[in-house]
Parts: C-alpha cells; structure tokens; sequence
C-alpha cells in the first residue's frame, strides 16, 4: 500500500538518503533572503505552529486548481492519475508526515527555483512584518507558506512529478544549502508528495485526532478530497477451535467435527488492527455551488455542521458578488438567540472567513457589525490575500466592501422572514433587541432597519404593528407617529397621556423595551412622519378654529391658578399650563422634549454603573399640565379665590402632584410624607380629628434633613407663605 511505500522511504531517507535515486545528487545554496527567512523560523519560539498543515495543504490545492484547469482543455493531461486529491499519511514508526497530492507537480528546474534559490518578492516584506510583531500565521500572504514546514520539521523532503519531466526529490535539513536528485522507479505518478521528518518535541502531529482537528478547523472546505491514513482497533469473535485448526492444517476437517459437536458455544474475542483511508472533509463547500441546485436539507445539514445547532436555521441568504470585487457567502438567521447574546467576553460574530477556500479566521470583527452577532454563515473571498493578519483586515479596503453587502443582504433576509408572519413572530422574540440596537448604532442603515421594528399600540393591542402599518392608518389631519415609552404593556395602557389621542382616534405606539428608549432618540422620523412621544412637552394635537378660542379663554381663567400652583410646588416644576392631553384626568406631569423621559430615568437610575454627573443635567424639568376641565381642578380655582392662603388645599396641591408623578411614570422621592398626606384624607373621611399634625411636620423635617435636597413638605413652604403675606 501506499502508506507502507512511504514508511519504506522515510526508513531509507533517514539512513541512507540517496539509496533511492537513480544518481549523484546535486547541492545548491539558499538564496540569503531565504536563508534569513529559514534561520528566522527554525530559532524563533512560535506558539501557533500548526499553521504549517494549513500552509501544506493550501498549496496542494493550489497545484489541483492547476492541473484541473489545464485538463478543462486538454483531458489526457491527468493521465493515470485521474483523481484529484490530498492524502496525508502519519507515520509513528518513522516519526514522518507525507502530504500528498495528484496537482500539477514541479519539474527540476521547478524545484531549484520555487523551493530554494529565486526568492519571492514576498521573502524580505514577511521577515520585516515579523519583526515588527506580526504573526507567524501571515506567511502564506507572502507566498512563502512552504518554509512553514520547517516550524515542525527538522529535516524535508519533496518529491515531485510533473508531466514535462521525471520524479525528482528535493531535500533539505534547514541548513544554507538544499539537494536535488532523480528519483527512479517511483510509484508518483504525478503531483507533489512532501515528507517531514518531525523535531521530537513536535510528535503530537502524529496523532489522529490533533489532525483531524487541524483539517477541520483550517481546511475543511478545500475542493478536494483530503483522506487521512488511519488505523484502527477492532473486536473479533472466534471459535477457540479456529486457532488450533490454524497449527495442524490436516486435522482440519475432524477437529472441526469433535469441536462442533462438544464445544459449539465456545468463542473467544480477539483484537485486529486495520488501516484504511479516511476522508476528512466530507462537508462539501455548497457555497460554491449554484443555489437552484441546493436542497433545503442541504442547506440544513451545513448548518448543523457549520453551527453545532442542534435545530435548522430559520432563514437562508446565498449569494455571490462579482465585478471588481468578487466573494461568495452563505448567511444564516438561527431560530432561537443563544443564551449569551449580549454577553461582553464571548466572540464578536459567527461568519467565518475563507479565501480561496481556505479557513483563515471566525473572529473578524470588522466582517459584520455587532448587532447582527447572531447571523451565522461563511464569506469566501476571491480577492484578500491568503492568512492576512488581523492588522491588515483592518485597514483592508475589500472588507469594508464586504461587509457592507452582508449587512445589506442580512437586511435583506430578514425582510423574507417578515413575509411569513409566525415565522416573523419568532425571529422577533429572539432579536428584536438586536434590530433596535442597529437602529441605534448603523445610521446607514437606519431606515431599512425601521421597517423591520414591530410594536403593540392602541389600536393593535393583542397583535404587532409596523411602522409601515401604522402611517397607513393615520388619520388625514395627522402629521406625525406618536408613541409611549413605559415600564410595562399593562402600565402604558391606562397612562393618562392617552386620553386625548384616544379620543381624537390617534393610535399611539407602546414602546416598553428599554432598548426602545435608546433607538428612539435615534430614530427621528419614519416616511418624513416625526416620531413623537405623548409623555413629553410640546405635543400640539391638531385643533380647530373653535377649539383654540375656547383654549384661550380657558388660559385666562386659570392663569391665577397655574402661577399659585407653582407657587407652592417651588422648583419641583418648572411650570405649571393647562393641557392639551388629557380628558378624564385631573392633572399629569411631562418632561421637556430633549431631555429624558419618566421611564428613561427609570432606566437611567437602575443602572449599577450609572455615572451620576449625568443624571443632573440630563433629568428633564418637570411641567405639571392640568386638565381645566376636570372638577377637582374647578374646584381648586375657586377654592384659591376665595381663601390664598388655605393650608388644606395647599396640602391638596401637593397630593396631586405626588399623585401626578405616580401616574406619569416617575417614583417618589419622599414615600412617608405622600402616605401621611394619604393617612390625613383618610382621617378626614373617617371624620378622625387630626391630633397628630405634629408628627406628620416632624416626619416631613425629618425626610427633608435626611434628602439633602428640597423636599415636598408643607410646613416650611407654608411658614414662607406666612412670611411673605406680613411683608404684604
């Protein structure tokens, strides 16, 4: 067999290395560059030295292309060695690993030139690259991957057979000088086969698995079949019989009768060592491959085999890309997020990168934006150079190209899945927060992403909307798309802010992800429609003529009213208007339009980390709008007409206001004082004569020594409205 061929070699090669060849074998020196470039590899300490399988391999493939190129015109060119093909053989015994190939095979003068003397333009630009702390992995970008071998090997040996010449065996112990010599009655019937005589420290290239490995990780997706000489262990049942019958060949026929007859049951497990090939990279790259000719099952099976899922992809995007720039990728959206998404230490992306079909990394981080980690798939590009060094992709103008066309054709795929509303209602659960990320993050990409966002509203309050769905229904005087940010579903629901729009026939969106709050201040308008929210200042519903007259009447009336109101309320707002929102409330509290919302500060102050410089110019001044047509606020006006001074409805001011930062979304600063002022209504209707005004006075000096801020208690606001009315 092959493999036992090459042992014989090895065996030969090491003790007498011109035993096989057909003559004296000829010395030539390295050229300085190369000789540099070899003492560089062989005295420096490299952690990643498996590159060198990957280098081997790469070339190999390179070779097939050829010769399957050449054959494309010319079929008699394979000759015998019709099957295109890698084989890696693993010798214990010997300490060798040959890399086969049936390529396109070197001539002699191939040999001198490519392995030796005639340096590549790429030889000095590696060595500086080195020096200045690049990784030993970019070799192959410089075309001089071969002398990679040398990071594993102490000593090489190339045989190579091309057409227009004979078997000729290049070698080399990695000194300044290499041999050239025939090789005659050689089984090559063309190709390349290199044979490395490994340093003992690096044996465990041996191993079955650590190859396996390595060809799964660098090389699975080479064109070419890549088989691995294995040997394998396995248990036999047989008749003790059978080896006695072994030892005593003309007794055959009667032991076997006797033993038959007396010890038919009688067995015995034996162990036998069998070698055979083993291709490793079954997985075929189907990228390559037109998309009508690929099955659903197809695309599955390389899913499960690229990803380890143990479910199929939701959705599928194969495409190529040709012209200037040509590549070709496989984009998968999963059906489920992994657990750790968002998680900050784990990988970037899930999108390996190929070039030529060669394995380069699954790291790239500038090869798709981080919001869209979990689109899973492989890039093959025709155009980067082979094992270009992360520094390098980095300032690559071709990946920037690259990964705007994934980004434009993920977007792409999640509009199919958008098609199949169950199927969408899935890819929504699992990604939603992704999209309003990229909402936040891609200003490029924006809009698209807009179309992709899916809300509850008003009107669709079991089922999702679009944006897109929702200008649809707009009314004719409407002019802009209004929203509520808020901490739940069931809270945004009965929110006082609503009851205007509502009875107007507004419908307004519930955005209740906290995501949703960051991709909004982004998200300024969607098909020319402002976005508006309903819980901030300066909400201008559309009014008619007889409706801004009764507005302004109203605004006189209850001028007085405001400015007391924010009399008493000091700096705790910054004004006091009537408003335009409500209808069966009695007052609400907004924030300006630019600053953050009830439920940003809600979000703001949760955080663990939160930098809290921020938050004082970043919290929005309050303004309290009050519903002139609600009784209580009638009341109120006459109540402040008659008697400034009433402490009793000064005390309701305040109740209203807590009351009003509850149902607004904001959290009260001071619990205890709101409850005594609940405590003191409810002796009220218990007709309870309130004795313990004192302790409800202190309770409130003490939350406001205890704040460190102004508080909202009564007593020292009403001390100052004493103060004033004896100046007066």
């Amino acid at each position: 067999s092959l493999p036992s061929r090459i042992s014989e070699m090895s065996e030969a090669a090491s003790t007498a290395p011109a035993a096989a060849t057909g003559g004296k074998a000829e010395s030539f020196a390295f050229n300085a560059d190369i000789t540099q470039l070899m003492n560089l590899i062989i005295n420096t300490f490299y952690s990643n030295k498996e590159v060198f399988l990957r280098e081997l391999i790469s070339n190999s493939s390179d070779a097939l292309d050829k010769i399957r190129f050449q054959s494309l015109s010319d079929k008699e060119i394979l000759g015998e060695a019709k099957d295109l093909k890698i084989d890696i053989i693993p010798d214990q015994k010997n300490g060798t690993l040959t890399i086969q190939d049936t390529g396109i095979g070197m001539t002699k003068l191939d040999l001198i030139n490519n392995l030796g003397t005639i340096a590549k333009s790429g030889t000095k630009q590696f060595m500086e690259a080195i020096k200045a702390g690049a990784d030993v992995s970019m070799i192959g970008q410089f075309g001089v991957g071969f002398y990679s071998a040398f990071l594993v090997a102490e000593r090489v040996i190339v045989e190579s057979k091309n057409n227009d010449d004979e078997v000729y065996r290049w070698s080399s112990d990695a000194g300044n000088s290499f041999k050239i010599e025939a090789v005659e009655n050689s089984d090559l019937k063309r190709g390349t086969r290199i044979i490395l005589h490994l340093k003992d420290d690096q044996l465990e290239y041996l191993e079955e698995k650590k190859l396996k490995d390595l060809v799964k990780k660098h090389s699975e997706f080479i064109g070419f079949p890549i088989s691995l000489w294995v040997t394998k262990t396995e248990e036999k049942e047989v008749d003790d019989d059978e080896e006695e019958e072994e030892d005593d060949d003309d007794d055959k026929p009667k032991v076997e009768e006797v033993k038959d007859e007396n010890k038919e049951k009688k067995k015995k497990t034996i162990k036998e060592e069998k070698s055979d090939w083993e291709v490793l990279n079954k997985q075929k790259p189907i990228w390559t491959r037109a998309k009508e000719e690929i099955t659903k099952e197809e695309y599955a099976a390389f899913y499960k085999a690229l990803t380890n899922d143990w479910e199929e992809h939701l959705a599928v995007k194969h495409f190529s890309v040709e012209g200037q720039l040509e590549f070709k990728a496989l984009l998968f959206t999963p059906k489920r997020a992994p657990f750790d998404l968002f998680e900050g230490k784990k990988k970037k992306n899930n999108i390996k990168l190929y070039v030529r079909r060669v394995f380069i990394m699954d790291n790239c981080e500038d090869l798709i934006p981080d919001y869209m980690a979990f689109v899973k798939g492989v890039v093959d590009s025709e155009d980067l150079p082979l094992n270009i060094s992360r520094e390098s992709l980095q300032q690559n103008k071709i990946l920037r190209v690259i990964k705007k066309h994934l980004v434009k054709k993920s977007i792409d795929m999640f509009k199919e899945i958008a098609e199949n509303k169950d199927d969408y209602k899935k890819f929504y659960e699992a990604f939603s927060k992704n999209i309003k990320l990229g909402i936040h993050e891609d200003s490029a990409n924006r809009s698209k992403l807009a179309d992709l966002l899916r809300y509850h509203s008003t009107v669709k309050t079991d089922e999702f909307t679009s944006l897109k769905d929702y200008v649809g229904r707009m009314k004719k005087e409407q002019k802009n798309i209004y929203y509520i940010t808020g901490e739940s579903r069931k809270v945004v629901e009965q929110s006082p802010f609503l009851e205007k729009l509502k009875r107007k026939g507004y419908e307004v969106l519930f955005m209740v992800d906290p995501i949703d709050e960051y991709a909004v201040q982004q998200l300024k308008e969607y098909d020319e429609k402002k976005l508006v929210c309903v819980t901030k200042d300066n909400l201008q519903l559309e009014m008619t003529e007889d409706e801004k007259k009764k507005k302004e009447e109203e605004k006189a009336a209850f001028e007085d009213l405001c400015k007391k109101m924010k009399e008493i309320l000091g700096d705790k707002v910054e004004k006091v208007v009537l408003s335009d929102r409500l209808s069966s409330s009695p007052c609400c509290l907004v924030t300006g339009e630019f600053g953050w919302s009830a439920n940003m500060e809600r979000i703001m102050k949760a955080q663990a980390l939160r930098d809290n410089s921020m938050t004082s110019f970043m919290v929005s001044k309050k303004t309290l709008e009050l519903n002139p047509e609600h009784s209580i606020v009638k009341e109120l006006r006459v109540r402040f007409q008659n008697d400034a001074s009433d402490q009793t409805v000064k005390d309701l001011v305040w109740l209203l206001f807590e009351t009003s930062l509850l149902t607004s979304g904001f959290s009260l600063p001071a619990p205890t004082v709101y409850a005594g002022r609940i405590h003191k209504l409810i002796k009220l209707g218990l007709s309870i004569a309130d004795d313990e005004d004192e302790v409800v006075e202190a309770e409130s000096k003490e939350s406001k020594d205890g704040e460190g801020d102004k508080d909202d208690d009564v007593p020292p606001l009403e001390a100052q409205d004493d103060d004033m009315e004896d100046v007066d």
